[in-house]
């Protein structure tokens, strides 16, 4: 219980525009409950699935991508202490009144200082959004939320759920990548979208997705770097050598994925801190 209240302290100090405001706790029936700030619009997955009628335009979808984006990257690095979700996915994603996009439910959260790294004993989250290393490890970390995220870009963007309910499963991932393969990477796109969509946006996110989903976690990009290709600040990698196996996406080699490679390396040296002068001079394409 202790550690319970101490988490809950933390996390209630959390200030961000794309954060739902955690206002509390109490107690029901036995059951420990977080309390947050109302949102009126509810969840984004009744946009994407149960409620036609509510569907949101690309402009409203995409400005919900980058503001989780943003949100997840102050969990981070912005933040004193790096939070983990553990949950991120379409269901937790909240809107404001002006169909703003807020990541929220902390309750599977994790907090840990810079410079350190977090153990658990067991794999939380929702199937079809966990990593493939946390079947092995347990251990939640940056990358592992990276990992849900491509699985929300891709639902975002294709309006399916990352497993399928249907009599005959279709793994989201997969579906995208073959379409990738195809050349075709837009026929995976929302059909409720119609032809009003930036089409260079959409084929972003999708191409984003797969990056994301990479089996390798030091391979996937950090939120630093993924608000900086949705910002258009730092150029979107080769993805000539992607593939697919049987333990998810990867490289088959590192030609064509050097300038991200390059990118990860300098985020993993300054990991924990701001940006270093020569860290600005490499993402902006200096020597």
């Amino acid at each position: 219980m202790k550690e319970f209240i101490a988490e809950i302290v933390s996390i209630g100090r959390l200030r961000h525009r794309n954060l739902v405001q955690l206002l509390g706790y109490c107690r029901r029936q036995g059951e420990l409950l977080l309390v947050y700030d109302y949102m009126p619009n509810g969840s984004l997955d009744k946009y994407l699935y149960n409620q036609p009628k509510l569907t949101l335009n690309w402009s409203q979808r995409f400005r919900v991508i980058k503001g989780v984006a943003s949100g997840l990257f102050y969990l981070h690095e912005e933040w004193e202490q790096v939070v983990i979700h553990r949950d991120v996915k379409a269901s937790n994603i909240l809107l404001d009144s002006g169909l703003n996009g807020r990541l929220g439910d902390f309750g599977l959260a994790k907090l840990y200082d810079h410079g350190t790294e977090l153990q658990t004993t067991h794999v939380v989250g929702t199937v079809g959004y966990l990593a493939p290393e946390l079947t092995r490890t347990g251990e939640g970390t940056p990358c592992t939320d990276v990992f849900a995220f491509e699985a929300f870009l891709l639902e975002v963007a294709c309006g399916r759920r990352p497993i399928s309910q249907s009599s005959t499963d279709v793994i989201l991932l997969d579906w995208v990548y073959s379409c990738w393969r195809k050349g075709d990477i837009l026929e995976a796109k929302d059909p409720n979208l119609g032809s009003d969509c930036v089409a260079e946006e959409v084929e972003l996110i999708l191409k984003l997705g797969l990056i994301c989903s990479q089996s390798e976690p030091e391979a996937r990009p950090t939120m630093r770097h993924i608000v900086q290709l949705l910002e258009g600040d730092i150029p979107f990698p080769r993805m000539s050598s992607l593939r697919l196996s049987s333990s998810g996406i990867a490289f088959s080699h590192r030609t064509g994925f050097d300038e991200f490679s390059m990118l990860y390396t300098s985020s993993l040296n300054n990991k924990f801190s701001h940006s270093s002068s020569a860290e600005a001079s490499l993402l902006s394409g200096g020597p």
